[in-house]
């Protein structure tokens, strides 16, 4: 049975713990994703297994509501080995989600993640989602990135033959030096909607609540998917105004609090470095704005009055980012 898809807390390397995971479901997402996990470190390393066993595992009974439903995504380019691992957690989730968009460099020496949408990879990721979907006691889904070299609409045909229950697609390209060439394509999304019938989530361009309605409007997708606005904001999907950083980040402590030892301190560190971060820049954006909008009244709409302005709230951000 495929989840609820409306709105997805993206899979994030080491910010997809499971305090945060409930921190976004208790703010209105409907879906979370763990943190990309190694197929092969789930079989041969027992260390690896537990931590993540024990993070799916982990909930309150203040929100035992929230823990579920998860979808845990792999990454692999070998169909035994991706279906071996994935039999490890599928007791403890919802779905089991292939990386193939991942654009970082280990992905590419790997031979995994993004670096497995070329044709001539073609017929390894089908094998790879066909044995999950035809193996697997949840629904398999499959999260991936444009086409370097083909249609991208061809190649969510595949996976959607291959079995997959719903694709995502973050509408970029893969680059291991930049995770972010440009604007998502949400035109690609809408074409990738119009030609497949299974779900199709859409990921990119969101800034505000209102990038999320515009999203899901333009391209008709099942669903939107949110990463690094989410670390900022994780009640970005409840709709309403950006709440006290200060009160989201005591919020996400106290849940780290009752789930000892799921979430590292240097990830605790980050998740309060974005919250605080976050809302600094909003304030930044709103000087900046205002800046302007008081120029213009004047008839003196110079870049130096916006700059200026804006400086005094760069100078307040840095001091106060030492602090943190």
């Amino acid at each position: 049975m495929v989840p609820d898809l409306t709105f997805i807390s993206a899979p994030m390397v080491n910010q997809s713990d499971a305090p945060f995971r409930l921190l976004t479901r208790r703010y209105g997402a409907t879906l979370t994703y763990t943190q990309m996990l190694d197929s092969h470190r789930l079989l041969d390393d027992d260390d690896y297994l537990a931590h993540h066993l024990r993070d799916l595992q982990s909930t309150h009974p203040n929100w035992d509501a929230y823990t579920r439903p998860v979808v845990v995504q792999l990454c692999g380019n070998d169909p035994e080995m991706v279906v071996n691992a994935a039999r490890r957690v599928q007791g403890y989730c919802d779905g089991i989600d292939l990386n193939l968009g991942c654009p970082q460099e280990h992905a590419q020496q790997g031979h995994f993640g993004g670096y497995l949408l070329t044709k001539k990879d073609w017929p390894l990721v089908d094998s790879i989602v066909s044995s999950m979907a035809h193996s697997l006691t949840v629904p398999t889904s499959a999260k991936f990135r444009l086409c370097p070299s083909a249609k991208t609409t061809d190649f969510g045909r595949l996976l959607e033959h291959a079995g997959a229950s719903w694709v995502t697609l973050h509408a970029r390209h893969v680059s291991a030096k930049r995770r972010r060439q440009g604007a998502a394509d949400l035109d690609a999304i809408r074409a990738l909607k119009e030609a497949l019938s299974i779900p199709v989530v859409s990921n990119g361009n969101v800034r505000m609540f209102s990038d999320v309605t515009h999203n899901a409007g333009y391209t008709h997708a099942d669903g939107v998917m949110v990463g690094e606005t989410l670390l900022g904001n994780p009640c970005l999907f409840s709709g309403g105004p950006c709440r006290d950083p200060v009160v989201m980040a005591l919020d996400y402590l106290a849940m780290c609090k009752c789930l000892a030892g799921v979430a590292t301190l240097q990830t605790v560190q980050a998740h309060v470095r974005y919250m605080i971060a976050f809302q600094w820049y909003v304030d930044l954006l709103h000087v900046v704005w205002q800046a302007a909008v008081e120029a213009i009244g004047t008839g003196k709409l110079t870049w130096a009055i916006v700059i200026q302005r804006a400086s005094t709230v760069v100078h307040q951000v840095s001091a106060g980012a030492e602090r943190v």
